[in-house]
């Protein structure tokens, strides 16, 4: 059952699902991660809590108002049902225990930094802002214990610039997951020339605890696959805008001709609009060695619906339009 506790010290309030566990005082080289912060309840962060707490793993999920956990809360039980649905098909106690066990894991809570204080590994997956990221991790720097591990689900800005908002440098590192997190498999971790080979390590083990893949980038503009994926999706655009083809067709084209599960259209919908248009407009104008690339540069049909708050499935509408829990039907 789902309990209310308020934090006086800080008069946040935080809705526990499992009693805290006593950070220990000290920790081995190789950090042995047992409980798990996860800054920011939407699509992305919810998805990485839920996949955290399914590993084993206790989670505190922490946003800025209850309203936001609660829909938080919505999209991980929604995708449980989901989940538990095929796993338990004829056995309906089986599939309550499996959701109610992975719930007990979870925190949900508005005090980052008492969440913070208990961590050994804080994942960050807040909105795309370099200062309101560098602000977040300055504030946890002084919160969380030495030896936690920091780590940004930036799928775009550099990690250095990110850390350099800290003293632990050598253990801050990228962590970029895809959406819908339950169901992919890549994991990126990014290193800067700071980040320890055993932070490195431990980001690995954990990923793969997670049933995840992991796979290694230098700070690179994108790291692997927005690096490749982006341009994919702004030439998209303008085979559109130059009227070679039309939406539909482009999306159809690619997911039977080339093999993709989505087309460019479905995937920017997928994604976000305002996080694309975000994306290329910092590597357009300060991204190392893609300064004003002509593979990044504006769409001015991307501009526009951005510009009229169409942002793909999480506004329900984009390119295409959405309805549903989490947006998850579109009609087209």
């Amino acid at each position: 059952m789902l309990t209310r506790t308020a934090l006086a010290p800080t008069r946040a309030v935080s809705r526990t699902l499992t009693a805290s566990r006593v950070l220990r005082a000290n920790y081995a080289t190789s950090t042995e991660v047992k409980k798990i912060t996860v800054i920011g309840s939407g699509l992305m962060g919810a998805g990485v809590v839920q996949v955290a707490a399914q590993s084993g793993f206790h989670v505190n999920m922490v946003d800025l108002k209850e309203d936001f956990l609660a829909k938080g809360e919505k999209i991980i039980t929604s995708s449980l049902k989901r989940i538990a649905k095929k796993k338990f098909a004829d056995d309906s106690s089986g599939s309550q225990k499996f959701i109610d066990d992975v719930m007990s894991r979870i925190t949900l809570t508005t005090d980052s930094n008492h969440a913070a204080s208990e961590s050994q590994l804080i994942i960050e997956a807040i909105v795309e802002n370099l200062k309101t990221k560098q602000a977040l991790f300055k504030g946890l720097d002084s919160a969380a214990p030495q030896d936690t591990i920091f780590v940004s689900n930036t799928s775009s800005l550099p990690i250095g610039d990110i850390a350099s908002a800290t003293n632990r440098k050598d253990r801050f590192a990228g962590l970029h997951f895809f959406n819908p997190v339950p169901q992919m498999k890549l994991v990126e971790i990014i290193r800067t020339n700071e980040t320890s080979d055993s932070v490195f390590d431990t980001l690995a083990e954990v990923t793969k605890k997670m049933g995840k893949v992991p796979v290694a980038c230098k700070d690179t503009p994108g790291f692997i696959v927005n690096r490749l994926l982006v341009p994919y999706m702004m030439e998209s655009l303008r085979l559109v805008e130059r009227g070679d083809a039309t939406m539909k067709d482009v999306d159809v084209a690619m997911k039977l001709g080339a093999g993709y599960p989505m087309g460019p259209f479905e995937l920017m919908d997928y994604v976000g609009l305002d996080t694309i248009k975000f994306i290329t407009d910092g590597w357009h104008k300060s991204g190392k060695g893609l300064v004003g690339d002509k593979l990044i540069a504006p769409s001015a049909l991307l501009e526009s619906l951005v510009a009229d708050g169409n942002f793909g499935r999480k506004s329900g509408k984009g390119f295409y339009t959405y309805e549903g829990v989490g947006a998850d039907k579109g009609t087209k």
